[in-house]
């Protein structure tokens, strides 16, 4: 049997008794007379007119989908930041193509190879590729890692951040610190956390350590550093800052299997702000990243009309939030 012949704008035009031209401004979210959009809204809804997303995007010469590549949505801040970006995008109207990558440098590359040949309007990326070969003729904005002046990169201030997390155990006690850290060995604004923290507590002349691992360091050996720098070490440990709330969760699990009182005898922060099913609790006291925000610049500046004209490194402030690991009133919310 022969399929109906889909409605086209002409035949909008014709049930509204407007001219195309008025059709095509509605349906384009361009101004015209309140009795014109209403007509034109009653015929659309009444011969259940269907806009042809592809026709459009050729039209437009633009596909309406950025895509966003991120290593992962179980870590909590992977995910929030995934959120928001979806939400950042669908406000104006565009589509999210998600490409996770488990930081497989290989994927990451084949990502962007594939993104580029779809033809996307730009590409947001937390990336953990060494040598990454970025296309030429697409907005690409980054995400916690600095390329070059040519990339604009978004992230929080991680330095200040490092530098707040000193500042609030000495402020709440604290005699002698350490800076506990399993990353990425590449040069990233997320390793300036660690400069910060060293930073804050030269300027306040508090003694430190710090313990850097890099990636796929086994747990084990923050233990055997805790058990060393707490019960074997005079005057022992007593405040520490982490290169993540995971961490920072791992660590107070590993302080307490040791007997230490968290936060009586040691007190722990964390970076990243992750709460408890997403909205509840902060799981640790920590260094709160503006997810939301660092979401809407990112989608702002890989949309912007003037990509070229973009800073290459934007830092958003970061805020110190209590979470039940450090020794202060009660937790706000």
């Amino acid at each position: 049997m022969r399929s109906k012949q889909a409605t086209t704008m002409s035949d909008v035009a014709r049930e509204a008794g407007v001219a195309l031209g008025t059709v095509s401004k509605v349906l384009n979210g361009r101004p015209v007379g309140e009795e014109y959009r209403l007509k034109v809204e009653a015929a659309v809804k009444k011969l259940d007119y269907q806009i042809n997303p592809s026709a459009k995007a050729l039209k437009s010469n633009r596909s309406g989908f950025i895509a966003f590549i991120v290593p992962d949505t179980t870590t909590p801040f992977f995910a929030l930041l995934t959120q928001y970006v979806n939400l950042s995008l669908e406000k104006r109207g565009y589509k999210m193509m998600l490409c996770f990558t488990g930081r497989d440098s290989v994927r990451e590359q084949e990502f962007i190879r594939m993104v580029h040949r779809h033809q996307a309007d730009g590409i947001i990326a937390l990336t953990y590729t060494p040598d990454l070969q970025i296309p030429a003729g697409i907005p690409f904005v980054t995400i916690d890692r600095f390329f070059s002046v040519d990339v604009p990169c978004i992230a929080s201030d991680n330095f200040g951040g490092g530098r707040l997390a000193a500042q609030k155990l000495a402020e709440l006690g604290c005699k002698r610190l350490a800076c506990l850290r399993i990353g990425s060995a590449l040069v990233n604004e997320p390793s300036k956390r660690k400069d910060g923290f060293v930073s804050g507590c030269m300027e306040l002349g508090i003694p430190f350590e710090v313990c850097n691992l890099p990636d796929g360091s086994p747990l084990s050996a923050f233990e055997v550093f805790l058990k060393k720098s707490i019960l074997h070490a005079d005057p022992p440990l007593d405040g520490v800052f982490c290169g993540n709330d995971l961490q920072a969760w791992q660590v107070v699990n590993i302080l307490r299997r040791m007997g230490c009182r968290v936060p009586e005898d040691v007190q722990v922060i964390g970076f990243d702000g992750t709460r408890m099913f997403g909205n509840q609790d902060y799981i640790c006291s920590t260094i709160v990243q503006p997810v939301p925000d660092l979401a809407e610049t990112a989608v702002s500046m890989v949309l912007s009309n003037d990509f070229k004209g973009l800073p290459p490194l934007i830092c958003l402030p970061v805020r110190y939030q209590p979470g039940g690991t450090t020794r202060d009133s009660k937790t706000e919310a």
